[in-house]
């Protein structure tokens, strides 16, 4: 059988494989930017990730680092094998001729797959910050207000309300996923699950833009003469360098979009009526520098999570699990 007939289920099975492991590995990380990008000026609960995760897991215990990793493991497999997948299937389409792809083939290629990934990725973000943010609120209670006092946690949605009116002694409960998708739909239907659906897009789009091109460039460089091969440390190191340059260059994008997409908020924190809005009041309140918050985070959770999908992603394990062939790692 040809490998053009078992590309895309064996691509689909690289990316969530990869996905799955990146995701295991760096979500602590990824936590702590999501409470990093939320904190505003003179609020600041967090001084930075390592304070972060340090305070979580004193006060959330060490499971308190993985709040929504659930949602973001169930959800993170069809995410990741949509984006692998897509990219590859556009370059595909886009080199018949059989010639290779200039740069601007390349861009269109992971510009396609930014927007094929945000149907997953969208309610994925949308739901996995609600939980993240859920303990920076809570020790934020803890800091401006007395034990015996009950506050509420404003929600921009009235549904969703009565999850997050919470007391200082209650604050840090985990809120379920399931109950917050359930809430969100029955008041909005799906249009809720996809709000900050253009801040993903957003950010997205961009990032697969940059991304894809510049790994396909830094791996191609570590061709083997002979045989056309890349070793796993040079594919991985790709993935990484890739990643982070991706990474913080959508960052902006990246604090709008969590931003808009968190639906309750502490004390004085501002509600954002749109994009546009979000973006004009950070930089007027906050300054430029607050589109950078979390960005060394950021770095940090997709360099590892993109060398390491990379790596699934070439050596193979898709094609190993049908058996159409055997990966090597050399």
């Amino acid at each position: 059988m040809s490998n053009n007939h078992i590309s895309l289920p064996a691509k689909l099975i690289n990316g969530g494989v990869a996905g799955l492991i990146g995701v295991t590995c760096v979500f602590p990380i990824d936590l702590a930017k999501t409470r990093l990008q939320n904190q505003r000026n003179g609020q600041r609960t967090y001084t930075s990730m390592m304070d972060c995760l340090i305070k979580t897991v004193r006060s959330e215990g060490y499971f308190g680092m993985y709040r929504g990793a659930a949602v973001n493991l169930t959800l993170v497999t069809p995410e990741k094998a949509i984006k692998l997948a897509a990219n590859d299937l556009f370059r595909t389409y886009l080199s018949k001729n059989g010639k290779g792809l200039n740069i601007l083939g390349e861009m269109l290629a992971g510009c396609g797959a930014g927007l094929c990934q945000v149907i997953v990725t969208t309610p994925m973000e949308m739901l996995k910050i609600q939980l993240q943010d859920a303990g920076r609120l809570a020790a934020q209670q803890r800091l401006i207000l007395p034990p015996c006092s009950t506050t509420k946690i404003v929600a921009s949605n009235p549904v969703l309300s009565r999850a997050y009116n919470v007391s200082p002694a209650t604050a840090s409960r985990p809120v379920s996923a399931t109950q917050i998708a359930k809430d969100l739909f029955h008041s909005q239907g799906f249009r809720g699950l996809y709000k900050g659906l253009g801040a993903t897009i957003l950010r997205d789009v961009p990032f697969s833009v940059i991304y894809f091109p510049l790994f396909a460039h830094l791996n191609k460089l570590g061709q083997n003469s002979v045989d056309g091969k890349v070793s796993f440390v040079h594919s991985f190191l790709s993935g990484c360098i890739a990643g982070s340059v991706a990474a913080v260059a959508v960052n902006p994008c990246d604090v709008i979009k969590t931003r808009f997409q968190s639906l309750h908020r502490g004390a004085n924190e501002e509600a954002y009526s749109g994009i546009v809005d979000c973006a004009r009041r950070i930089w007027r309140n906050e300054g430029p520098s607050a589109f950078l918050k979390g960005s060394g985070c950021r770095a940090l959770v997709i360099a590892p999570l993109f060398g390491i999908a990379q790596v699934i992603y070439f050596v193979g394990v898709g094609e190993f699990v049908l058996g159409f062939s055997h990966f090597e790692v050399y």
